[in-house]
C-alpha cells in the first residue's frame, strides 16, 4: 500500500534548510530521494550542512545532498502519524482487528525496541500497556514463538 501526501517540491525543502549551500537544489537526486526521506521523517540539508551524523549523497563524485536522519523515538512519532493518516483516523478510533494489525506493523518496524516505545503506541492506540503486551503475545503465539 502506497501512502500519497503532498509534499512541497524538493528543491523548496533544501533550500529552506540551507539558504547558503552548494547543493543543486534541483538535482535529480534530491527529487529522487525526497519520498524515502519523508517517509522516514529525515531532514534534507545542503552538504557543506552535514555534521558526523548525517549522510551526504553524491552524484558522479559530487556531494550534492546531506540527509539528517530523525532520533529514534521522533522517527516512532513519524509512523504513528503516518499509520494515522494511512487509516483516515486517530488510531484510538480504530477497532480491535485493526488496532492489532497497526501493533503488529510497528513491531515489524522495530518500534518496540525504543524507550517507552510500547507506552507510546498504548497511548495512541488508547488502550493499555498490558493490551498492546496482549497483542504482541498473541502474534508470537499464533507464530509459534
Amino acid at each position: 500500500m502506497t501512502e500519497s501526501v503532498d509534499h512541497p517540491p524538493a528543491a523548496a525543502q533544501v533550500s529552506a534548510a540551507s539558504d547558503n549551500s552548494s547543493a543543486t537544489l534541483d538535482h535529480p537526486l534530491v527529487s529522487a530521494v525526497k519520498p524515502l526521506v519523508d517517509a522516514m521523517g529525515a531532514e534534507l540539508l545542503g552538504p557543506d550542512q552535514a555534521q558526523p551524523d548525517d549522510v551526504v549523497l553524491a552524484w558522479e563524485g559530487r556531494d550534492v545532498v546531506a540527509v539528517r536522519l530523525p532520533q529514534l523515538s521522533d522517527s516512532l512519532d513519524h509512523i504513528l502519524a503516518a499509520l494515522e493518516r494511512r487509516h483516515g483516523m486517530p488510531l484510538a478510533d480504530l477497532d480491535r482487528k485493526a488496532k492489532q494489525s497497526v501493533v503488529r506493523t510497528l513491531e515489524a518496524r522495530g518500534a518496540f525496541s525504543v524507550r517507552h516505545g510500547v507506552e507510546t503506541v498504548a497511548g495512541a492506540l488508547g488502550v493499555s500497556r498490558f493490551t498492546v503486551y496482549n497483542y504482541l503475545n498473541r502474534e508470537h503465539t499464533a507464530k509459534g514463538e
